[in-house]
């Protein structure tokens, strides 16, 4: 069947349809990973967005085993939570053909099982250079014939549709990490369970200063950083007190900053991929990054006490900040990946090396 992704400046390109068939509306963004297509659509920073992927093949090595199979487990690698997050997918070319010793079926059965559209055949190369000139637009996946309901629009606030409805304790002994789930991705929790920490997920909104923990994860998550008031306040409250460790990623970096007092903005078209430079100040390292965020921290509108951590080899963004005298720090790449490259999973090492009990909260 034929569909035709319709953008808000009346562009429209048209291909074939694969995995689901109902129409679908986003904001359409590009990725420019080479693999990775589970990590990214399971990544709930996608939510409510429409995603594009620059890599010609996509498809080729399938879809691993996604179902647990007891309540609490944690995801499966290399699933970043339970279900696609993402409105719909746009390829140049969709392997129905797919190869792999872990793929147990083709990602058009995942993407139909889940009502998720796919749209095969279209010219990546251009519509990307469309995004990057005109920013970040509005779109609609429609099948031949305008069949199906009107798609649900982007939401406002999408943190609260993403985070977790009530606390749960993962892992057993070690120190304790609050982890606020802004729309976390299951990469963060086992990167703390692997270096011997417990995590206690809270909700976007939730309180940590009544919790009992060592130290507070801000994760990453959709959508505008200035929805996210509540979430805000409480990390305040956490910076004032200033003597819990806390770490922010991705979402968190910008949570992060507001809470700090400095000011946020959205980027043209975001970084989005496996391959994003980063250098982290006063040094020459550079450091390849795992990115998916649309908007950015104005490092110039720092308070006192502040300073940026890492900046963009590419346009020169901020790309984390910490404080000089407090526990207090946070990046807006994901060092745990998933997918990408692994330059930067000692930031949890140092964070971890943090939590030695004089800083609990409650």
């Amino acid at each position: 069947m034929k569909a035709t992704l319709l953008l808000e400046d009346g562009s429209e390109w048209t291909g074939e349809l694969f995995g689901g068939s109902a129409p679908a509306a986003g904001e359409v963004v590009f990725n420019t990973g080479m693999v990775g297509y589970p990590e990214s659509l399971t990544d709930p920073s996608y939510s409510g967005q429409i995603l594009l992927l620059t890599y010609p093949l996509v498809g080729n090595y399938g879809v691993p085993r996604s179902r647990g199979n007891g309540a609490g487990e944690l995801v499966p690698s290399p699933f970043e939570s339970e279900r696609i997050h993402a409105r719909g997918l746009v390829v140049a070319d969709y392997s129905r053909h797919y190869s792999h010793w872990r793929a147990e079926e083709s990602l058009h059965a995942w993407l139909e099982r889940e009502g998720v559209p796919g749209l095969t055949g279209i010219d990546t190369r251009a519509l990307t250079r469309r995004l990057r000139h005109h920013g970040t637009m509005l779109g609609r996946v429609v099948p031949a014939g305008g069949e199906g309901p009107e798609p649900e629009g982007v939401p406002e606030a999408p943190v609260p549709l993403v985070s977790v409805s009530e606390p749960t304790l993962i892992g057993a002994g070690g120190p304790r990490v609050g982890l606020i789930d802004c729309g976390a991705k299951a990469g963060i929790v086992r990167s703390l369970l692997q270096r011997g920490a417990s995590v206690l997920r809270v909700p976007w909104d939730h309180d940590l200063t009544a919790e009992k923990v060592d130290g507070v994860v801000i994760s990453n998550g959709p959508g505008d950083p200035k929805q996210c008031l509540a979430t805000v306040e409480n990390v305040r409250q956490l910076i004032e007190r200033g003597n819990v460790p806390v770490f922010g990623i991705c979402l968190g970096n910008q949570i992060m900053a507001l809470a700090a007092g400095a000011d946020t903005y959205k980027l043209k078209f975001g970084h989005r991929g496996q391959n994003q430079p980063c250098m982290r100040v006063g040094s020459r390292r550079c450091h390849i990054t795992s990115q998916n965020h649309g908007y950015a921290v104005d490092d110039h509108t720092l308070p006192d006490g502040w300073e940026p951590w890492f900046f963009n080899a590419n346009d020169g963004t901020n790309e984390g900040i910490r404080h000089r005298d407090k526990p207090l720090r946070s990046v807006q790449f994901h060092p745990e990946a998933r997918p990408g490259p692994v330059d930067t999973d000692f930031l949890f090492d140092e964070f971890v090396s943090m939590l030695d009990g004089k800083g609990v909260t409650g």
